[in-house]
């Protein structure tokens, strides 16, 4: 999966983390793997006129996504199989993000990873125009959301785990099982 961040908010980010939660979400709505993503972070001046370019609508927005290829589930029975495609651009303005994230009670990073989970699903044909769509998007986020979460705390417990291990190991020494001391 390749993912591209290109930072021209003058802001600095967790681009790392940016691609982690979008590389969760993609391939946990099992998009092919080897899909292509865009991010772009931007000032709110940039954002601001591509609200008003694109939706018609003043000032600026937290996030816009921008589909590139049309994605048609199932599709017919004699297609061949579907391949990677570039799923498209996700535009993010992190200034206006952090006054979200203020007013919410959260992190700019938590709320640049939402953020970047809400544009996937408008990606992926998810809407929220309608009472029902939003409740089912928005349950889908909060869902990804959350198990992005738990899938670092459980990578940092095992990280932690292997680290303990490794030092008991090396304190108390260690028999191969062909009978050579590690120390």
């Amino acid at each position: 999966m390749s993912i591209e961040v290109s930072n021209e908010s003058g802001m600095d980010v967790g681009e790392e983390d940016l691609i982690s939660v979008a590389r969760f979400a993609i391939a946990r709505m099992d998009v092919h793997p080897a899909a292509e993503l865009s991010m772009v972070l931007v000032d709110s001046p940039t954002m601001a006129d591509l609200h008003m370019r694109w939706m018609d609508l003043p000032g600026p927005t937290d996030v816009m996504s921008f589909p590139m290829d049309e994605l048609e589930p199932g599709g017919r029975p004699d297609a061949p199989e579907p391949g990677p495609s570039m799923l498209g651009d996700i535009v993010l303005c992190p200034s206006f993000a952090a006054d979200q994230a203020e007013k919410a009670g959260h992190s700019l990073a938590h709320e640049l990873a939402l953020l970047t989970v809400h544009g996937v699903l408008h990606l992926l044909g998810y809407d929220h125009a309608e009472p029902d769509e939003e409740k089912e998007m928005f349950g889908l986020q909060n869902s990804l959301l959350e198990e992005w979460y738990e899938s670092l705390r459980r990578s940092e417990r095992e990280a932690a785990a292997a680290e303990r291990d490794s030092r008991l190991l090396g304190k108390t020494g260690f028999t191969s099982p062909g009978g050579e001391s590690t120390r």
